[in-house]
């Protein structure tokens, strides 16, 4: 999506994305468990976390 310019990094489209994407795949590591991937995945879902944090942190701040 960032490729081709369909949503940006800010967006809250484009976190939400990277949320869904992270759970979905831990939810698929119940069945075929890897560490590695596990942990990946769950510093994956504090990313996505910390920027929709950031984005309505910034909504907030601009409605103010």
């Amino acid at each position: 999506m960032l490729q081709l310019e369909k949503a940006s990094p800010e967006s809250l489209t484009y976190n939400l994305m990277n949320l869904t994407g992270a759970i979905l795949l831990l939810i698929s590591l119940c069945y075929n468990f890897n560490l590695a991937s596990f942990v990946i995945e769950l510093f994956w879902i504090a990313a996505s976390l910390i920027g929709l944090f950031k984005y309505f942190k910034a909504k907030k701040v601009a409605a103010a």
